[in-house]
């Protein structure tokens, strides 16, 4: 069969490289001018690796790529377990409190702040923002969530009503509540309990990466699709998908089957000639969030140790923090330090509008209250945080929102149309979007055919 794939990212790569090793006839359509989706690198002439746009590691369990790499020969994946913790704004109260219960990080204004490590059981029961009786709560739940498999209840309710029931209230308010606002924002009392279930359910301590970056990986499968005669047209945007009998029409040329990868909006555009209008009714009832991604290169770190912050300070208007180079080493950066500071916003949100220029003058005043923490891991009172270089990048329709209605309306492998199929990441559910998921998608659609 002739076939197209629609997105040069791992779900339509890996998708290529099942079918070709059946011997089918493939083309990949790619808008930008080099392969790898979200998971792409860049790098400046001083950097010996590619770093990713958006933030990228592998869990321990991330089985369908870390099969896939063993299976094309690519061995160039490691695991380390680097710090992960929380940044959390401390009210007068709780810190007279705390003062003699646990060391206090730091100190911003009249404002009280401390960073704590929520990665094991060991470290929840030494976290002084909850009694002992939270702690027992929240510890059995989260053990139920990790042991559990799906089940309905959790497509039932919404995660604040189920986290709050069966952990209760102050363990939402003081664990989740931030944690859900930060990354859905208006919709964080929609977002269903299944959600919480696959985060929880998913996460490793030990995290993986990948030497040279993730696109050495892309690059690795890209020579082995080459050298299997996989057509690859790279800045290449497709405009219209035409229906010609049992075959598909992309600039003149046509194919037995289409397979894609696309975000959901963005294949309702190109395809909406061929797809039923109620099917398309259906997809358009999805909603989403855009991703913005700053990375920042600086000489010196904004955290000594941790590599991935959940910021849970409302009055600080960022959701996560992640200085790579407390992951990998800073060798590789040209000895430089790489944050990535990131966000989940609408289209309409302020800071989607905003520029490069506009968005780190927004946030240099925060970064300059936590930046570079004493060996103690105090926080210092205002010290200026200085960019030797940064970049903006900005991803549409990034993250859906699991709510009821996207159970209804979310898109499935199979569609109306004969031989026309979907993969996209919004079909992770319940998952978070990640390589491993794309590589999963990739290989089920090549079943398809």
């Amino acid at each position: 069969m002739k076939i197209a794939i629609l997105g040069g990212g791992l779900t339509g790569l890996t998708a290529a490289y099942y079918l070709s090793k059946k011997k089918h006839q493939i083309t990949v359509f790619e808008k930008e001018k080099i392969l790898g989706g979200m998971a792409a690198g860049f790098k400046t002439k001083n950097w010996d690796w590619h770093l990713e746009k958006t933030v990228h590691h592998l869990f321990a369990n991330d089985r369908e790529i870390l099969n896939l790499a063993k299976e094309i020969g690519f061995n160039k994946i490691f695991f380390r377990a680097p710090e992960t913790a929380s940044l959390y704004q401390i009210s007068k109260t709780s810190f007279d409190k705390l003062k003699t219960a646990s060391k206090i990080e730091g100190q911003i204004k009249n404002k009280k702040y401390s960073i704590y490590t929520l990665a094991s059981p060991r470290d929840l029961l030494k976290f002084p923002l909850l009694s002992w009786k939270d702690k027992l709560n929240a510890g059995l739940v989260l053990a139920f969530l990790k042991l559990s498999p799906p089940l309905k209840l959790f497509e039932a309710t919404t995660a604040e009503k189920f986290l709050v029931k069966f952990m209760g209230k102050n363990n939402w308010e003081v664990l989740w509540q931030e944690l859900f606002r930060k990354k859905f924002g208006k919709y964080a009392g929609n977002i269903l309990a299944s959600f919480i279930w696959a985060r929880v359910k998913k996460r490793t301590k030990k995290l993986g990466y990948i030497a040279g970056g993730f696109q050495n990986l892309i690059n690795h499968i890209e020579e082995k699709l080459i050298n299997s005669k996989v057509n690859l047209l790279k800045g290449y945007e497709i405009k219209r998908i035409e229906k010609k009998e049992d075959g598909f029409i992309i600039d003149g040329e046509v194919f037995n089957a289409v397979i894609s990868t696309l975000p959901t909006p963005i294949l309702i555009q190109i395809a909406k000639q061929i797809l039923p209008k109620a099917f398309i009714s259906r997809l358009s009832k999805v909603q989403f969030l855009h991703a913005i991604s700053l990375v920042i290169e600086s000489e010196k770190p904004i955290f000594n140790k941790t590599y991935w912050m959940n910021i849970l300070a409302r009055e600080i208007p960022i959701m996560g923090l992640f200085q790579q180079t407390n992951f990998i080493d800073k060798i590789n950066y040209d000895n430089k330090h790489i944050l990535y500071c990131g966000w989940y916003t609408t289209e309409n949100d302020k800071l989607w509008l905003m520029g490069k220029d506009e968005i780190i003058d927004y946030i240099s005043p925060y970064l300059n209250k936590i930046s570079n923490p004493s060996p103690r891991g105090r926080l210092p009172l205002g010290r200026k945080f200085k960019f030797t270089n940064s970049w903006l990048f900005k991803i549409r329709f990034a993250q859906p929102i699991f709510d009821k209605e996207f159970l209804k309306n979310k898109p499935e492998f199979i569609t109306p149309v004969k031989n026309f199929y979907l993969a996209t990441l919004d079909m992770t559910y319940p998952y978070d979007r990640g390589t491993n998921f794309a590589v999963k998608l990739g290989k089920e659609a090549a079943v398809m055919i």
